[in-house]
């Protein structure tokens, strides 16, 4: 192995924690979201560590459930197949399904602190919609 190529191999070996640990500082988006707080248990419920939708939660607000690389809404799910982070903004490339049809969605959010993100809609300037990380149910 030529002594240039060593070198090459070593810098990348000792900068591989470094470009490791700053691109794995990603933010936890795990969790039941809700558009208000107060009617979290009027949206979500859960069955041991499984949470899901009420039958009736859509009279209440709009939320929906990020688990590792899932996104659960109402009527769709989704599977994270991208995800990016610049500036405080997630964007994540899904792939969704509902009853009737497959499509592939950007879903982006502006993290406000570690329990509230604001939705950002793609093309549609300065819409968009606040949402709170909902506590953990007690049993």
């Amino acid at each position: 192995m030529k002594t240039r190529t060593r070198v090459a191999l070593a810098a990348l070996a000792c900068a591989a924690p470094i470009l490791l640990a700053s691109s794995g500082q990603a933010t936890d988006l795990t969790g039941r979201w809700a558009s208000d707080t107060d009617a979290c248990d009027k949206i979500f419920v859960s069955k041991g560590n499984q949470a899901s939708f009420r039958r009736d939660s859509d009279m209440f607000g709009s939320g929906f459930i990020i688990d590792g690389r899932r996104i659960r809404g109402r009527m769709a799910s989704c599977t994270i197949s991208k995800s990016t982070e610049s500036q405080g903004v997630v964007h994540m490339l899904a792939s969704c399904a509902t009853d009737i049809m497959l499509q592939n969605v950007q879903f982006s959010v502006r993290v406000l602190d570690e329990n509230r993100i604001s939705r950002i809609f793609p093309g549609i300037d300065g819409m968009e919609m606040t949402y709170s990380r909902c506590p953990t149910q007690r049993k």
